[in-house]
């Protein structure tokens, strides 16, 4: 798909969830002259999401929603920013819009994260709209390849971060997680339904209580999209936080897909990274294998 971004672009609605990705992705928008609607997500967007959205809603509406985007002619949806709890059912009965749509929706409701946000794109898809990604309204935002930052990775590093890839790929398959942590040669960590930022408070943990041994820094996080996961949706994300907490579990760095990840905040990320000295890479899995004989 070409990009969308343009002044004579299909008006958008940015379906935003919570964080602070979705105020930077409406600042690309605005910069780059797209016509756009922020519709904020009730009991998930951030205040300064709200203030700038043309409506709230929450998830028993639906039907509202879809109303709203055909009132308004937007075309192309956008979802972004995180989502913290699935839906409540009994809140479902007070929109006619949902309602009608009932059986569809829990239809999407079942099965992992993955399959239920392909559903969700196929919700929207059935009503005329176009699910649109990051990459193709600010592909800025997404990582590139290559060290990102003023740390290079050491060489023994390599190691490690090719085998927390492997364990991604695995982790991806089965429509676990996106992120895994090595230290000295083993996997350590996993993500599961925690998340990323409580995975890494266990790896303190697991360091401060000797079940993980280094001396000094070392260890890497690699975060990555799902093999066949729907890049317009749920990308891999890290930000300032990621970096504090790799930092407090005694990581070396921090690797994430090139193309395929978001880096929230990008220079305050790779400054608070570059001041920790801690590496940022964005890896291509196309070219890793050369990588890794380094």
């Amino acid at each position: 798909m070409s990009s969308a971004v343009g002044p004579n672009a299909r008006r958008l609605a940015l379906i935003a969830g919570n964080g602070s990705l979705p105020g930077q992705i409406a600042d690309a928008l605005a910069g780059a002259g797209r016509d756009f609607k922020i519709v904020a997500i009730k009991g998930e967007a951030e205040a300064a999401t709200r203030q700038r959205a043309s409506a709230e809603l929450g998830w028993g509406e639906i039907g509202r929603l879809y109303g709203f985007l055909k009132k308004t002619g937007c075309k192309d949806v956008l979802l972004i920013g995180g989502v913290s709890r699935r839906p409540d059912f009994a809140s479902f009965f007070s929109d006619f819009g949902t309602l009608k749509r009932l059986p569809t929706i829990i239809r999407a409701l079942a099965g992992g994260d993955d399959s239920l946000l392909t559903k969700v794109i196929r919700l929207f898809e059935d009503e005329g709209f176009r699910v649109v990604g990051i990459k193709d309204v600010a592909p800025q935002l997404l990582a590139s390849s290559g060290v990102l930052g003023r740390v290079q990775p050491k060489k023994n590093d390599w190691r490690d971060l090719e085998l927390a890839l492997k364990a991604t790929e695995k982790l991806g398959e089965l429509d676990i997680g996106q992120a895994a942590v090595a230290v000295g040669g083993r996997v350590v960590a996993l993500e599961g339904a925690e998340g990323t930022d409580a995975m890494l408070e266990r790896c303190a943990e697991l360091k401060r209580i000797g079940r993980v041994r280094a001396k000094g820094r070392a260890g890497v996080l690699v975060k990555t999209a799902k093999p066949t996961q729907d890049l317009r949706v749920d990308l891999p994300t890290v930000g300032p936080k990621t970096i504090e907490l790799a930092v407090s579990a005694g990581l070396s760095g921090i690797a994430v897909e090139a193309h395929g990840a978001l880096i929230a905040d990008k220079d305050g990320t790779l400054r608070k990274a570059d001041e920790a000295g801690l590496y940022v890479i964005g890896i291509d899995r196309t070219k890793m294998s050369g990588a890794f004989e380094e």
